[in-house]
């Protein structure tokens, strides 16, 4: 079994070194691929990242479990609909059942000032990450999420109001699904309240497995 943590826009692999760390320890290794890296050299868009990532998952014989923040939930949740029998589980963190338009908008007016140093650090240009943003503006998964069988657990931080209302709907909508509301964790779960997601990972895991 492979243990796949997917980074979230914004972030980079390096975003999930405490959880990835912890879950080591207990005897869960886990892969954390960095994004922006698999697809270097190539147009920054949705489609490029997950034929990226879907080759990844592929490359691996044993069955996945699919760990997922924001975009990396999107990007799991798209390859467990695509190749159910090779998905052990499915775990969505701060994941929208649909791409809110005018909030995209809004982030990509914030994202053109910020300066070319914080995209640098993700590893990736200004540029390319607004055009990966915008290329994910039509994407909606919820009908296709409704036929999945896998285990899955939904998970949303106390104080990710963004995303609260796609966390209840993807648990009401989807099959042999649990919903966890994290606490003392904003959206990026996996930064504001590691150790509190690895007992969360540790569990289901175990009981997946």
């Amino acid at each position: 079994m492979k243990n796949i943590l997917i980074h979230g826009l914004g972030q980079n692999s390096k975003a999930w070194n405490t959880v990835k760390n912890e879950l080591e320890t207990k005897g869960l290794p886990s892969i954390a691929p960095d994004l922006f890296e698999l697809i270097k050299g190539r147009e920054l868009s949705y489609t490029a990242v997950y034929q990226a990532f879907s080759k990844l998952c592929e490359s691996y014989q044993d069955s996945l479990n699919l760990c997922g923040l924001s975009l990396g939930g999107l990007l799991a949740l798209n390859y467990a609909i695509q190749y159910p029998t090779k998905v052990n589980s499915l775990v969505l963190i701060g994941t929208p059942y649909q791409v809110p338009k005018r909030l995209l908008k809004f982030q990509n007016i914030v994202f053109h000032l910020m300066p070319q140093s914080v995209f640098k650090n993700m590893g990736c240009s200004k540029k390319d990450f607004i055009h990966l943003s915008n290329s994910m503006v039509d994407l909606n998964f919820m009908a296709s999420a409704a036929k999945l069988d896998c285990p899955a657990l939904i998970l949303c931080g106390e104080k990710d109001k963004a995303n609260m209302e796609s966390a209840k709907r993807f648990h009401e909508v989807m099959n042999n699904c649990n919903l966890i509301i994290v606490e003392d964790s904003g959206h990026e779960v996996n930064r504001d309240n590691p150790y509190k997601l690895v007992s969360i990972l540790q569990n289901f895991w175990a009981e997946v497995d």
